[in-house]
């Protein structure tokens, strides 16, 4: 299974770009994780690029509307896409500073809140690739996640 995290804007704060980098490292071991930014600008045009990036995939749009599973929850999810013969790749679409656009939330086969709150896109993307390492060291049945 092929995991995209796809990001609208490259990270510049320093303290998450190396957790970010620590985490996709980390998860090399459990599968096929990457990280791919996406150019900003307007809207629409960051949501075209964001839908033609993810054109293939089992999407995933982070936004705050979306639902909110407990971690056991999402990791009952994450084994049952990983299991469908039909997902061979996972996109998390992570938009810009002002959210992502009607269209680009109803293409989503999954709209997944980190959180209640409005997160700045690059601690969003640390917080995924953190809870995507927890997805995985419970899966594999490493000792990481404590209930």
């Amino acid at each position: 299974m092929t995991h995209r995290l796809l990001v609208v804007g490259k990270p510049a704060l320093p303290f998450a770009k190396n957790g970010l980098n620590d985490y996709l490292r980390r998860l090399q071991r459990y599968g096929k994780y990457s990280l791919e930014t996406l150019k900003d600008g307007p809207a629409e045009q960051v949501s075209q690029r964001l839908l033609a990036a993810s054109e293939r995939s089992f999407r995933i749009v982070l936004d705050e509307r979306g639902q909110s599973p407990t971690t056991r929850q999402l990791a009952d999810l994450m084994k049952s896409w990983i299991e469908r013969p039909d997902i061979k790749e996972i996109s998390y679409l992570i938009g810009p500073s002002d959210g992502h656009l009607p269209a680009t939330r109803a293409a989503a086969d999954y709209t997944l809140a980190l959180s209640s709150l409005v997160l700045q896109h690059e601690l969003a993307t640390l917080m995924l690739a953190e809870q995507l390492y927890r997805l995985a060291t419970i899966h594999a049945g490493t000792p990481y996640h404590r209930d």
